[in-house]
């Protein structure tokens, strides 16, 4: 073996004294060099996994392992992770001292989820009222029948004075009709519905000044019918759910069918409306007295009869008069009644409750007026 030098390294250079060093390192590592051992087995180890422990045997680990060992053992993290909470992962159990309560199912069709007490937006004041075990139907008051009687005497007072003067408090009644309908259903705002309703209304009164009370019932059921089709179209048109766009044809016709009818004070003679006008004003205030139901219903009922003989006295139409305020007292009482359902709020009382009753009684002050005259 030749003892030339390497190149590049000089005189003096044996590789086989390079390669025994760790070896002899090796051998006097134990018992006396443990730090130097074990500074040699982390630089040996400093190109693989750094394990921290507090038993960890440097002696076992001085070999690494191959790649192939290593593909079986996922990454190790000593570091607990935090756990997210979730409060609905696990239901918690109810506790005993509170039942708890299971919510009706909602009717169909009525486009409110279920009921509930636990703060459900969309529960209505009728739901609410039954769930909380009082009665939904809560009549206008004595303010809404204040107003009810105001507008019956205007129209009992007009109705003398001429059809054009008797115009001014009947677009009002109409007006409000329209506007207390659709709130009674719970749909607010209804501009387009309202608007369609007081349209018809209005046309309703220019075909019944044009035509004379003689072709009354032409004109009303005329305008009826071609508002009926358009709010078929406008319904049609909308981009809503069948469901809504079929309750909102109904409130539509509805409320049309209303306005349009109302306009029979217009087409009936004038006696009847001021026979038939006092007699609601009269009905409605009786009606408004702190009295049991049924008391308070019949009481209306002769209030009623009464105010017709009275006027029925001063227009003419002597105890015939009788006979139409029973009949416009018992419409009244119906259109109250409709105008108390559903747990209603102070507004309806206001529109609904003040103009329905008037409203429902045109057709029988309009029919028995041609009958009893």
């Amino acid at each position: 073996m030749s003892n030339q030098p390497y190149e590049g390294y000089g005189e003096g250079y044996d590789p086989y004294a390079q390669q025994q060093q760790p070896q002899q390192a090796q051998a006097q590592a134990w018992p006396g060099h443990q730090q130097q051992a074990y500074d040699d087995a982390q630089a040996d180890q400093q190109y693989t996994q750094q394990w921290q422990g507090q038993t960890w045997d440097t002696q076992v680990q001085q070999t690494r392992p191959a790649a192939s060992d290593l593909a079986y053992f996922p990454p190790q993290n000593y570091q607990a992770e935090p756990q997210s909470y979730d409060p609905y992962a696990q239901a918690q159990p109810p506790r005993p001292d509170v039942p708890e309560a299971q919510p009706p199912a909602p009717s169909a069709g009525d486009g409110y989820g279920p009921p509930s007490l636990a703060g459900n937006a969309r529960i209505t004041d009728a739901q609410r009222a039954r769930l909380e075990g009082r009665s939904p139907i809560i009549e206008p008051g004595m303010q809404p029948a204040g107003l009810t009687a105001v507008l019956a005497l205007l129209l009992s007072v007009t109705a003398q004075v001429g059809s054009y003067a008797l115009v001014v408090p009947l677009v009002i009644l109409q007006a409000v009709t329209a506007a207390g309908w659709f709130r009674l259903n719970g749909m607010w705002p209804a501009r387009q519905g309202i608007a369609l309703a007081f349209a018809g209304a209005l046309v309703a009164d220019v075909a019944l000044l044009a035509a004379g009370r003689e072709n009354g019932p032409a004109a009303i059921l005329g305008t009826l019918g071609v508002w009926v089709l358009l709010s078929l179209v406008m319904q049609l048109r909308s981009h809503a759910d069948p469901d809504t766009r079929i309750t909102g044809l109904m409130a539509t016709v509805a409320s049309a069918a209303l306005a349009i009818v109302a306009a029979g004070h217009l087409a009936a003679d004038p006696d009847a409306v001021t026979v038939g006008a006092a007699a609601v004003a009269v009905a409605i205030l009786a009606r408004a007295l702190p009295l049991p139901t049924v008391a308070s219903v019949v009481v209306s009922l002769l209030a009623a009869a009464g105010a017709g003989i009275a006027v029925g006295g001063m227009t003419g139409m002597g105890a015939k008069g009788a006979l139409l305020g029973a009949g416009a007292g018992v419409c009244a009482l119906i259109g109250h009644r409709v105008a108390s359902y559903d747990y209603p709020s102070r507004f309806v009382h206001f529109t609904a409750g003040v103009a329905l009753p008037l409203a429902v009684a045109a057709p029988a002050v309009y029919v028995l007026g041609r009958a009893l005259g």
